[in-house]
């Protein structure tokens, strides 16, 4: 692997952004979150809250949903994505009951320019749709395709695969995953391919694999890898996986999680995790990152995303909140620079 740079740096921390299990997703160089909870199986508001991704000015907004516009309801658990500058938000769990919310296959998509949500349904309402879910997993391929991984239903788990068309608004279904189905697992696309690591299947935590999904074949393939914390990331779950590309090479990014759940269930916080690792996925090997500077604290149920447009060299991805191992929910943002070094700048 080429030699990498890492440091990372806090931008801001306030009450207001304190939350775990909220979604978190970049659009122009700022920050959007939305959903959440303050306390165990309490959502806090609908509105959504904008930070700028400047170390001199990262100033913060709160978009409330007033004016009877529509907006999705507040929500724990739920996925979301970017196609273009769009956020894709997917289900999660909220209400009285506090279940998975049901909106038939229907995705919530906000667009900063238009200051506004829309409700996008799909343009066959008897065609099958993934079920409401929590605690899964979102992506897209940058261009046209949404993906839905896995998750918490009503009961049980789930390991289904889902891809959503923007334009033609269908949903289809796709090969399910390798065994356990889990919730809290992770996903990303990365050279025409997605990965999935991680989650918790009821038991333990999953580590020591990669499952790697092929579109253009509609299978699944493994690479394994020593899950000590030497040599491979250990097993984990609710943490990240994200794709960054530097002088065009492919790369992703895990960070964080939780290794061992609470004994108290979701009222409960675990052994979390405080490290970062980088897969080289044409060598299929990882690297611990030992950045400089301040360090976050440890922490899973957080919500993580890439900058997209970063220098070829470069790359940046913020982090923003989740659950620490003393069970207070956190409010910072930081954000984490990578560089690779084997490149000399440009004088």
């Amino acid at each position: 692997m080429s030699p990498i740079s890492t440091q990372w740096t806090c931008l801001t921390s306030s009450a207001r952004l304190q939350r775990s299990s909220q979604t978190l997703a970049v659009i122009a160089n700022q920050a959007w979150i939305f959903g959440g909870e303050l306390q165990p199986r309490q959502p806090v508001d609908n509105q959504l809250d904008v930070v700028e991704l400047s170390k001199t000015s990262p100033n913060m907004q709160t978009l409330a949903a007033t004016d009877g516009k529509e907006a999705p309801t507040p929500r724990v658990g739920s996925a979301s994505t970017v196609i273009g500058n769009a956020i894709y938000l997917f289900s999660g769990r909220g209400g009285t009951a506090m279940a998975p919310i049901e909106e038939n296959g229907k995705l919530w998509t906000y667009e900063p320019a238009a200051s506004r949500w829309r409700l996008i349904s799909p343009a066959d309402s008897t065609a099958p749709y993934p079920a409401a879910r929590s605690y899964h997993t979102m992506t897209s391929d940058g261009h046209s395709t949404i993906y839905v991984h896995a998750g918490c239903p009503e009961a049980g788990r789930l390991s289904d695969l889902w891809a959503f068309d923007v334009g033609a608004k269908a949903w289809k279904t796709l090969a399910s995953a390798p065994d356990p189905p889990r919730g809290g697992t992770s996903i990303a696309y990365c050279a025409s391919h997605l990965y999935r690591m991680s989650g918790f299947d009821g038991k333990t935590e999953q580590g020591g694999y990669l499952d790697v999904y092929d579109p253009a074949h509609d299978s699944w393939s493994t690479i394994t890898y020593p899950a000590n914390g030497k040599s491979g990331p250990e097993a984990r779950s609710v943490g990240a996986l994200l794709a960054v590309k530097l002088n065009g090479k492919d790369y992703l990014v895990t960070l964080f999680g939780e290794r061992d759940p609470s004994s108290l269930g979701h009222a409960g916080a675990g052994k979390m995790l405080g490290d970062a690792w980088m897969f080289d996925v044409a060598a299929e090997s990882w690297a611990k990152l030992e950045p400089k500077g301040d360090w976050p604290h440890p922490r899973g149920w957080f919500d993580a995303d890439a900058v997209k447009g970063a220098d070829e060299g470069s790359a940046v991805i913020v982090v923003h909140g989740g659950l620490a191992e003393d069970n207070n929910r956190l409010g910072d943002i930081w954000i984490l620079e990578l560089e690779d070094t084997s490149v000399a700048p440009a004088p």
